[in-house]
């Protein structure tokens, strides 16, 4: 058991949107610390949402985290010498983590466009439960699913 537990840093809304998931965003999307850079991509990739659907672009932006972030995943789980990938469900806050990840990692693959553009595009394919990140999404629940018979090794 742990000895000593960290206390969790809770991030303040972005200046725009005053949104705290919008925050985290940018944070991931920064490179090198640089934090404006981040900003004016994330905001321009907002923007180019907005333009492109007529709707609040951090209702798009939610949704499309909320499509993207997966609900099981597998670990390893080490029994007798043998090792299993045990299915267990994601906390929330990792839900949120991976599917940011997979957007930003997604868009970032892409070619020949700005990084606001290949956000945008990203962010609107996980909207309509299409792209890469929504891909991954799937391929994880279809591997925990096939796993669902060691369960019972669930910590």
């Amino acid at each position: 058991m742990a000895k000593f537990t960290y206390k969790k840093h809770v991030l303040q809304p972005d200046a725009t949107y005053g949104d705290v998931l919008v925050a985290k965003f940018i944070n991931h999307v920064m490179k090198e610390g640089k934090k404006s850079l981040a900003r004016r991509i994330v905001y321009g990739a907002l923007l180019n949402i907005k333009e492109q659907t007529k709707k609040d672009p951090v209702e798009v932006f939610r949704a499309a985290l909320e499509n993207a972030a997966p609900i099981m995943e597998v670990r390893s789980k080490r029994v007798g010498g043998a090792t299993y990938q045990v299915p267990v469900e994601v906390r929330g806050d990792r839900r949120m983590g991976l599917a940011m990840r997979w957007i930003t990692a997604a868009a970032a693959t892409k070619k020949k466009k700005p990084l606001e553009e290949k956000l945008a595009e990203e962010l609107l394919l996980a909207y309509k439960n299409e792209g890469v990140a929504v891909k991954k999404k799937e391929d994880m629940h279809r591997m925990a699913e096939a796993n669902k018979a060691f369960a019972h090794f669930a910590w």
